[in-house]
């Protein structure tokens, strides 16, 4: 292959110039650019400005306080995503190579995945030590925008989104359940209609949760609307609600844990509950996998019945 075309990135040093620049452009400021890559901001000032004498075209434009690519900008932005990409494919191709002893794996999960996906991950690096993972957790609604703009290896969502353009694998069933405190009144009932639980002051997640999601399509089934008393941004605030005594709530059971203990709350046994909701992986199609997100679905359908179902008392189905 000939370099003569490419000489002047091969002879500046360009990796760590393109660095600070995807960083600018990704966050539309030097300031923040520079916390991210930990460098002083005289050092991405200099960074960009030798970038720019090696492209030979002005790169950024300041309008106020913002920074806006130009037209070379948003051209050498989708260049840095091919070439960061392809760094990336080399190093996982190597990571399969050393046996899983290095590599990387993000993962967002929506936010009842926080009471389960950091088993499985904690499970996964002891039995490779060398990896390094993240985990980011979201409400439906911020997932979904981490997986537009790919910014993860490998998302868990509760509920599929319903775009084609994404592979969708389920991994764990996720019954969803209503939860009330030990003394309600119905705590004591069986088959309870559901048109008498919607009479009940209704706890309800906020808007972009895929909870709130599961339980407006519950009261839409049963052609009844919630009472809603309180709309809460997390399930332990829903949870503290409930045993606040402020009202019940439909909820995964994974909002208790791993535990099997209910404690001071109750399951109702509500007519055609649980509903049978799945865990899925999630990730677009035409997503490269890398080798330690594959390496990683593969051990969470082989573990996550004895680390999570079992210790839940749930059947895998």
């Amino acid at each position: 292959m000939s370099h003569t075309r490419i000489r002047r990135y091969l002879r500046h040093g360009v990796t760590p110039q393109l660095a600070v620049f995807e960083a600018i452009a990704r966050h539309g400021s030097f300031t923040r650019a520079a916390e991210e890559l930990h460098l002083a901001q005289p050092t991405v000032s200099t960074q960009v400005k030798k970038l720019t004498e090696t492209v030979g075209l002005p790169l950024f434009e300041q309008i106020g306080k913002r920074v806006y690519l130009t037209d070379a900008g948003r051209r050498l932005q989708i260049a840095c995503g091919k070439i960061f990409g392809a760094c990336v494919e080399l190093e996982d191709s190597l990571s399969d190579l050393r046996g899983l002893q290095r590599g990387q794996l993000s993962l967002a999960v929506s936010t009842t995945g926080k009471y389960f996906a950091p088993h499985l991950l904690a499970a996964f690096v002891d039995r490779h030590p060398g990896l390094e993972v993240s985990l980011h957790i979201h409400n439906r609604a911020g997932l979904l925008a981490r997986l537009e703009r790919n910014e993860d290896d490998l998302y868990i969502f509760a509920n599929r989104p319903e775009n084609k353009e994404y592979v969708c694998q389920a991994i764990l069933p996720n019954p969803m359940v209503a939860f009330a405190r030990r003394d309600h009144p119905l705590a004591q009932r069986r088959a309870i209609p559901f048109a008498r639980l919607a009479e009940e002051p209704f706890l309800m997640r906020e808007p972009g949760s895929g909870t709130r999601l599961v339980a407006e399509r519950a009261f839409d089934r049963a052609g009844v609307a919630p009472r809603i008393r309180m709309e809460l941004s997390t399930n332990e605030a829903v949870k503290q609600a409930i045993l606040a005594g402020l009202g019940v709530s439909i909820l995964s059971r994974y909002t208790l844990g791993l535990d099997t203990e209910l404690r001071d709350l109750v399951v109702l046994d509500v007519q055609d509950f649980p509903l049978a909701h799945h865990w899925y992986f999630v990730y677009p199609v035409g997503k490269q996998v890398s080798v330690v997100a594959r390496s990683f679905m593969e051990f969470v359908r082989l573990e996550a019945k004895p680390l999570v179902l079992d210790r839940m008392g749930l059947a895998a189905n």
